[in-house]
Order: C-alpha cells, then sequence, then structure tokens
C-alpha cells in the first residue's frame, strides 16, 4: 500500500470513528486557550483542565494577569510541572499581550511564536482552534503515530508536520489532528499495540509482525 493510499483509509477510519472533535481543552476565550496550551506540555489535557479554573478566576485575559505576581501564578499551575518556568512565560507573555496588542492574542503565526513560552506546536493550535485557521500542530505523540502508519519518515515534528500536510487535505487538518490525539490515546497508545494491534496499524500493515520502534522526535 502506498503512503497516499495509507492517508485515504486513515482518514476514512477516522472519520468514522470520531465525526466529532471537541477541543479537549476547556476555554472561554482565545487568551485562556494560549495559557492552557502552554500549561500542556508534558501535562495531560485533565490535569490542566483541573488547574485553569483557578488561574482564570484570578484573571482570564492578559489585562488582568499581568497584574498577577509570578509567585500567585506557580503556586496554582505548580501542578501542571515545569511551573517555573510556566508561570514566568505566562506572566512575561501577558505583558506583551497586553502592552503591544491590547491585551487581545494575535491572529499571527509569527507574532505568536514570539511570544515566551509559546513555540509552533502551541501556535499551531491557537490559530486551528482559536482562530479557525488551517494548521497542523504536531506533537510527540501524532509524530509517533504518523511513523507507526507509515505516513512520514522523518526524525522530527518539523518534518512529520511537512510530510502530513502533504498527504492530507487542507480542509481536514483542523480536525484531523485532534482525531489522530483521540485514536492515539484510545487504540493505539505509546506503550501497546506498537504497530500491530489496532484496526490502522493491521490494515495498512496487515503483515507486520514485530513491535514497530518509531524514532523519538
Amino acid at each position: 500500500m502506498r503512503r497516499n493510499e495509507r492517508a485515504r483509509l486513515i482518514l476514512k477510519i477516522l472519520n468514522k470513528i470520531y465525526p466529532r472533535t471537541p477541543i479537549p481543552l476547556n476555554h472561554n476565550n482565545n487568551y485562556e486557550l494560549l495559557v492552557s496550551v502552554l500549561l500542556s506540555a508534558q501535562c495531560t489535557d485533565k490535569r490542566v483542565n483541573e488547574v485553569t479554573p483557578i488561574l482564570f478566576k484570578e484573571a482570564n485575559n492578559a489585562l488582568k494577569m499581568k497584574d498577577i505576581s509570578v509567585d500567585t501564578i506557580y503556586n496554582i499551575v505548580r501542578p501542571c510541572g515545569l511551573g517555573p518556568k510556566k508561570s514566568k512565560a505566562i506572566k512575561n507573555l501577558s505583558l506583551i499581550l497586553a502592552d503591544k496588542f491590547h491585551g487581545e492574542v494575535p491572529e499571527s503565526f509569527l507574532e505568536l511564536e514570539k511570544l515566551p513560552g509559546v513555540g509552533h506546536k502551541t501556535a499551531s493550535v491557537v490559530m486551528s482552534q482559536g482562530f479557525n485557521h488551517p494548521a497542523f500542530p504536531v506533537d510527540t505523540h501524532i509524530h509517533r503515530l504518523s511513523q507507526r502508519w507509515g505516513l512520514t519518515s522523518g526524525k522530527n515534528v518539523v518534518q512529520t508536520e511537512k510530510d502530513l500536510k502533504m498527504l492530507f487535505p487542507k480542509k481536514s487538518w483542523n480536525k484531523l489532528h485532534l482525531q489522530i490525539i483521540f485514536y492515539g490515546r484510545e487504540f493505539c497508545k505509546a506503550r501497546s499495540c506498537y504497530g500491530i494491534q489496532c484496526q490502522i496499524c493491521t490494515k495498512c500493515y496487515p503483515n507486520r509482525k514485530k513491535a514497530f520502534i518509531a524514532k523519538k522526535a
């Protein structure tokens, strides 16, 4: 089976299993989304959703958050891990948003990626889920699954993102990256399946007998 044939098969399966893709991080505006995605680095969505209501009760926009101390932010977000780094990033990006953008989250990859603690993946999530611009956020989990499913041979998330964007229709990107995440959590987990058990793996590689070892991002 060719790579583009696998892509069509995968898209068909995922659309059937996940016709709807609710955004897993609870938020009420793009600022809350940005902060939630920042907090989700090396942390579960469940934990983030437990922490953010406490944080956003203190301040749910940049104009308010800029006046909250780093120590206060840290004491709230500490359960998400990387507390010192994340709390400083939240404080500093809030100051920048208040000073340069009247407190609004910029609708631009370039401006988003200039913000403290915001990399390309975080910016992609905000652009896709917040502003509905076509984007394909690729984290280590999507990178792993894309290798298992033969969609990329890239050694890093940058190459994987390029390969996925070439394989799938642009209109599918925003929904598809969530579908892949949901499927990976439910059926094709990092420490199970190993490329030989789930529906997608067995249909893409029916003759695969040995566990597939993905290259780390």
